[in-house]
């Protein structure tokens, strides 16, 4: 307080000396803009206010932080200017979210507003105040938006209606509660076409919120009216919404669906994309609705006749809205091929054409391709083989051939359109051909074999696999035409071992037909089947023995590479009838687009519903309810374990192998639920006990199974009084007439040969080169070579995320890392990695942020990313009793949401760890009581 007196001070002192002394004083003071513009704001002049908004607002717009301008822009909300008020409000829902305290001085001037005389006010702040992401101003919307929707003017009720879905978006239940949701659906009913179409794009977007559980947007033939009369009358965009939801509806018969045909028809003419492509999917979905009705034929040809126009018009636009339109145009092909059926010449490519739209232009013209426009396309296919661009030249050449297999009356002229093509001796040109000829040979067998010795004349350029096995398919089948077909084949042969896997198959094939047809090339069979069963692939060697086995049992081998059957003819990127269904019923959708499923294609709402709260937190919570094994099996919520837990079923958690000192290898998984479940003694564990019966099994009494147990340290347990879960307590104290290594004395001959008979631990080496390196913390890794990382989470657990990893480096947290593998087979990019560890014995930490340590910060879908996370030890926690002591449960996010799985950790950790218990880490023994000396050290000394 005593530094604002003294300011104020100076700053009189100051203002009171002469203008001259006064700039001396102050020339060397240099203001920032923030300041001048809080100067300005502060005037008592309107202008000069107005012009100091509209610079905060500039300042804004290119990013510059002006948030602490927040009051003094506040003060300026109360004027008559509306451009002034409009700049103010677009200030306010700029920063309402880093300033949520000071908007709450802002709601007395919004509820003022709302009741201004001038609607164009009223429904500002309405507006506004929708736009405000506070939940704190959320309460305060309520009065002024319950008298907004039941507004006089309709422009403040329709830009209230979209208010209400904003608002749902922030407090779903408060809106339920308060009565704006059944307001919206009144609001159905009002006679201005504009709040109708607002009222239906609000109820839309509740009903595909996530968080709503019932519908809001019920079409019934009521409602069904007023939409039809508002659907000429309202905007574009309202347009759309209503045409979205006819679609959803379905008609009560017939006499309905013919008459909303008729009303969405005119639609068609519509300057909007958006709008023609809503009305075609309406008219698709009500003409399956016909049926065979009587006259359905007539109104689908009229309908098909209609849509014609429009979707020309639509491929008049930029390259991307053509792609757009083409891939909406393929999937209503494929549900009415009469439509554009005389608009071929529209889909011809064009020079200046992207080459992702020539691509799509010609699997539209081999749908539209018919015995009447066939010419007229393989004219136009032989300038595309032209092209300098390497794949639109492969797609025509296989253009070609579907035309030839499609149309037979066509197939000689493509045969020799693609002679002609060979005849240049362009290596990919020559390539592609001898491919697609190889599909016409197997469509029309024994009609153009004429042509074979010219193809085996261009064998000298034929260097990619498919093309010199579809030779070698041609030359063995028609070996019997061909007279040096053995001739052909030794060129193979003789580089048999750096052919490819498929040219060597084929040529297996190849020369067992020609024998068959030609005894003479009995040598050539031998020499072949010799090399291929020698060879180090499976299939290959397989085959090879399977075809000797048959020429030397004098089996009837031709019954077994009998010819080829011809070919149909089946159109490419054919979509299943289920998908097509659900696609026509979305074009004009981003699935509509990709022509993948809906529910592949993440949409902006669900991403807005998961909060602004993981932008500000990055940490993963494990949640109790969505926490699952690795492979998707429900684990325990991670709650402290009681005193006296309840006995847990036996098969709920499977005891993985506790003495297993492989650092990646998972322990195997029990064979079955009775074996999980019965105690494991140190024999078993070692894999050196001798097999016992299901019944022996089940009768022999309980026995320790940890390490402390078995070294005679452990309190005896009984089936009545421990569960199989609970830890086991460790004594203080050691029996004078026992020790450990008296315990280990009949282990001699399990693990190793004993060299003295007076010290057993001289023929383990196993067990005692582990105590060594426990001791000195230096357990060789296993690399990650040895063997593949096993699966901790499943796709289908992870929601389409799959995870591999194991532990890695040295043998405790301290150094340690977790090797992580992300494949994503979604449909959509992910990224924003973060992981987290819950409680655990050995208390796992991660030492780096995940997003930190990933090979690649996006993963596409389909892609690979690796992570080698490093791990630190830190402050050991009470894990659940189901959960054994060396599985970490661990979460994953990513944008798709939150996946759990667990992970063992090596036994070498277990050990390594708690021998590190003297220095400070949790040691293993210290979880069920102080242990004696540090780990295993400890115990061994």
């Amino acid at each position: 307080m005593a530094s604002v007196i003294a300011r104020a001070r100076i700053e009189g002192m100051v203002s009171s000396l002469p203008p001259k002394v006064k700039k001396f004083l102050t020339s060397h003071i240099r203001k920032g803009e923030n300041l001048e513009l809080k100067t300005e704001l502060n005037s008592e002049y309107r202008d000069r206010r107005k012009d100091a908004v509209k610079r905060v607002i500039a300042n804004m717009t290119v990013g510059k932080d002006v948030s602490g301008l927040f009051a003094d822009v506040l003060k300026c909300m109360q004027t008559d200017d509306l451009e002034l008020k409009k700049l103010v409000y677009l200030y306010l829902m700029n920063y309402a979210k880093t300033q949520p305290e000071l908007v709450i001085l802002a709601v007395n001037s919004f509820v003022k507003d709302a009741d201004d005389p001038n609607p164009l006010i009223r429904a500002l702040a309405v507006r506004t105040m929708g736009c405000l992401r506070a939940d704190r101003i959320v309460d305060y919307l309520m009065e002024p938006l319950r008298k907004t929707l039941k507004d006089t003017d309709p422009y403040v009720r329709k830009t209230a209606a979209i208010c209400v879905a904003k608002m749902y978006d922030l407090k779903p239940q408060s809106t339920i509660d308060n009565g704006f949701v059944a307001s919206l659906q009144d609001l159905l009913s009002d006679p201005n076409p504009m709040v109708v179409a607002n009222a239906v794009a609000a109820l839309r977007e509740i009903q595909d919120n996530p968080r709503t559980k019932s519908p809001v947007l019920v079409v019934n033939t009521v409602v069904l009216h007023k939409l039809l009369a508002a659907l000429n009358e309202c905007t574009e965009w309202g347009q759309i919404f209503i045409l979205e939801s006819l679609a959803d509806y379905a008609p009560n018969d017939v006499h309905e669906a013919r008459n909303v045909i008729e009303r969405v028809v005119p639609r068609l003419s519509h300057a909007n994309g958006s709008v023609v492509l809503a009305a075609i999917r309406v008219l698709l979905t009500y003409l399956d609705y016909l049926g065979n009705a009587e006259g359905a034929d007539q109104v689908a040809t009229m309908v098909v006749k209609k849509m014609s126009p429009p979707l020309v018009t639509l491929l008049a636009s930029t390259p991307e809205m053509t792609y757009v339109a083409l891939r909406n145009i393929s999937i209503i092909l494929q549900r009415r091929p009469d439509v554009l059926a005389n608009e071929i010449r529209v889909f011809f490519c064009k020079y200046n054409d992207p080459p992702y739209v020539k691509l799509e232009k010609l699997d539209v013209m081999m749908r539209l391709t018919s015995e009447r426009n066939v010419d007229a396309v393989l004219t136009e296919l032989k300038e595309y083989a032209n092209e300098v661009d390497v794949e639109f030249v492969r797609t025509a050449i296989r253009a070609m051939g579907t035309c030839a297999i499609k149309i037979e009356a066509a197939a000689e002229r493509c045969v020799g359109a693609l002679l002609d093509l060979i005849k240049t001796r362009v290596a990919h040109v020559v390539q592609e051909s001898m491919v697609v000829l190889k599909d016409i040979f197997r469509r029309y067998p024994g009609r153009y074999e004429g042509i074979i010795p010219i193809l085996c004349e261009h064998l000298d350029v034929l260097d990619e696999e498919e093309a010199r096995a579809a030779l070698l398919w041609i030359v063995g089948e028609h070996a019997d035409r061909i007279a040096n077909a053995g001739d052909l084949l030794q060129v193979f042969v003789d580089g048999f071992a750096d052919e490819h896997v498929a040219v060597q198959l084929q040529l297996l094939t190849a020369a067992i037909k020609c024998f068959l047809r030609r005894p003479e090339t009995q040598p050539l069979v031998q020499q072949v089947l010799q090399l291929a069963t020698a060879s180090d692939l499976p299939d290959l060697r397989d085959r090879a023995f399977v075809y000797w086995r048959l020429l030397s049992s004098g089996a009837a081998v031709r019954n077994v590479v009998a010819a080829c059957p011809p070919i149909e003819y089946e159109p490419a990127h054919q979509l299943s009838p289920g998908l097509l269904s659900e696609l026509v019923r979305h074009l004009g959708t981003l699935a509509a687009v990709k022509q993948q499923p809906v529910a592949t294609v993440v949409p902006a709402k669900e991403l807005v519903a998961r909060g602004d709260d993981d932008d500000e937190d990055d940490e993963v919570q494990i949640t109790p309810s969505a926490t699952a094994g690795p492979n998707g099996t429900p684990l325990p919520s991670p709650v402290p374990a009681r005193a006296n837990p309840a006995p847990a079923p036996a098969a709920t958690a499977s005891i993985p192998n506790l003495l297993d000192l492989d650092f990646d290898a998972p322990a195997p998984a029990p064979a079955s639920a009775s074996a999980a479940a019965a105690p494991t003694s140190l024999l078993d564990l070692l894999g050196s006990s001798p097999p016992q019966s299901a019944s022996a099994s089940a009768s022999a009494a309980p026995v320790n199974d940890d390490l402390m147990g078995v070294l005679g340290l452990g309190m005896p347990t009984s089936s009545s009084s421990t569960t199989a879960s609970a830890p086991r307590a460790i004594p203080t104290t050691m029996s004078s007439t026992s020790s450990p290594l008296d315990a280990l004395a009949g282990l001699g001959d399990l693990l190793g040969p004993t060299t003295s008979a007076t010290s057993p631990m001289s023929g383990a080496p196993g067990l005692a080169a582990a105590a060594t390196a426990a001791a000195s913390g230096t357990f060789a890794p296993a690399t990650a070579s040895s063997t593949p990382k096993p699966v901790l989470l499943a796709r289908d657990a992870g929601k389409g995320l799959e995870i591999r990893g194991h532990f890695t480096g040295p043998s405790s947290a301290s150094g340690g890392a977790l090797e992580l593998d992300f494949t994503n087979h979604t449909a959509t990019p992910l990224s924003d990695f973060a992981i987290q560890f819950n409680k655990s014995t050995l208390g796992l930490n991660p030492a780096a942020a995940l997003s930190s340590v990933m090979s690649t910060a996006t993963v596409a879908p389909g892609a690979t990313a690796s992570a080698r996370l490093p791990l630190a030890s830190g402050v050991a926690g009470m894990t659940q009793t189901t959960v054994p002591p060396d599985m970490v449960q661990v979460a994953v996010k990513t944008t798709a949401g939150i996946v759990y799985f667990v992970a063992s950790v090596p036994q070498g950790w277990m050990v390594a760890v708690g021998g590190a218990g003297a220095a400070g880490s949790p040691a293993v023994g210290n979880v069920g009581g102080p242990s004696v000396g540090g780990g295993l050290d400890g115990l061994l000394l």
